[in-house]
């Protein structure tokens, strides 16, 4: 059984927040094996005073569906501290945001994707606390994908958003505490931050593993089988196939008008990556991408989780379909993405321009993953000075 850092907070309050005025970061699943949520049991403990919530993507309780729907803030109905909206007017916390409060304490449960958004908000909130001089105390919770291979290209700089502020991998593997820690090594030396570990989890585990509750980190979050599969297949946000979003397996299925199944499932079985299978699943989706419309599509099964490549897969899957459809047929869609005006979509996703480039120009897999393997071990040099499991 793993111990989060929620529990381990509750269990045994620690001197650093004792007689504090808290501020709490938080969303749906940070709540306790009991499934109490952290405002209540924050709001409740005697050693401290509930100041203000901040909600990520999605807010409060995972209440608005799709990306790019802001939500707005307000007066908490039971405890009548305000809570903040970290995805509508502002991304950042303001200094009138933080006024009175002593620290921030953070609890957001991340999926191992690089693409993400709730680690870049703990960093805008990571700067802004820098600045006012508030600690930032991360409790900590599993990678739920933490045996999938990392995975991907690394974020280059120049291609730093909303999607990704960190030059780590697409599948990463880290903990949001491993993720702030990095951060802060990196770029934001003057955050005080305290990472609270967790206990008993190992960088193999999947999420099912460790004895904890799922509660859905978004929407289109439902499962693990999702969380195992979105570092790659996010990657058709970015394109003109829809990724499943309007059914009950987002980023399972992947499908458009446009496609000819026969043909696409008979050369992703040619390819046959590893640690998966495929299926023909057409599907109509309820909204987002050709809602209400027929789409020819597929299923991703994940049979092998620690052979599967989720990236891999994916570049497999949209190479197959630039293969088998109609010339043209596949885009890859214009901004405006996540806050980002200038940038392709698909670039922000994968951290650079090349692999869009590569796929354009038919690059065999072969040479795409070389250039991977090679940035994800020079970026394991680095990770391995601060990695806190094994």
């Amino acid at each position: 059984m793993v111990t989060t850092g929620l529990e381990q907070v509750m269990s045994s309050f620690p001197a650093g927040l004792r007689g504090k005025k808290i501020g709490v970061l938080c969303h749906a699943p940070s709540v306790n094996t009991g499934l109490r949520h952290i405002t209540d049991l924050v709001f409740e403990a005697q050693e401290c005073t509930l100041g203000a919530l901040f909600g990520p993507q999605h807010g409060l309780y995972g209440q608005t569906q799709d990306n790019m729907i802001t939500w707005a803030g307000g007066m908490h109905p039971k405890y009548k501290v305000p809570v903040y909206s970290l995805y509508g007017e502002f991304r950042k916390p303001t200094p009138e945001m933080l006024a009175g409060l002593d620290v921030l304490v953070v609890d957001l449960q991340d999926v191992g994707a690089r693409l993400y958004t709730y680690i870049w908000s703990v960093r805008l909130c990571m700067e802004a606390c820098a600045a006012a001089g508030i600690p930032v105390w991360i409790l900590d919770r599993p990678n739920p994908i933490g045996r999938v291979p990392f995975d991907g290209p690394v974020l280059r700089e120049e291609y730093f958003t909303f999607v990704g502020g960190a030059c780590i991998p697409m599948c990463h593997r880290m903990t949001i505490g491993e993720m702030a820690l990095w951060v802060r090594e990196n770029y934001l030396r003057n955050c005080d931050l305290r990472v609270v570990w967790m206990k008993g989890w190992r960088r193999d585990m999947l999420y099912d593993e460790t004895g904890l509750p799922w509660v859905l980190p978004s929407p289109n979050m439902p499962t693990l089988r999702t969380a195992i599969v979105y570092p790659g297949t996010v990657l058709a946000e970015a394109l003109n196939i829809s990724e499943g979003r309007g059914t009950t397996v987002p980023f399972e299925l992947l499908g458009a008008p446009f496609i000819d199944p026969e043909k696409l499932i008979r050369n992703l079985e040619d390819r046959n990556p590893a640690g998966c299978r495929f299926r023909i699943h057409g599907f109509i989706p309820t909204f987002n991408k050709f809602a209400g419309k027929y789409c020819n599509g597929i299923q991703i099964h994940v049979t092998d989780p620690a052979n599967f490549r989720p990236v891999v897969a994916a570049y497999e899957i949209i190479q197959a379909v630039i293969e088998t459809s109609p010339p043209g047929s596949l885009t890859f869609n214009p901004p405006p993405y996540e806050y980002e005006f200038r940038l392709m979509p698909f670039d922000i996703l994968a951290g650079d321009s090349l692999m869009r480039q590569a796929l354009i120009d038919g690059i065999p897999l072969k040479h795409e993953k070389e250039r991977w393997d090679n940035e994800i071990a020079g970026f394991l040099k680095e990770f391995s000075q601060i990695a806190a499991y094994d």
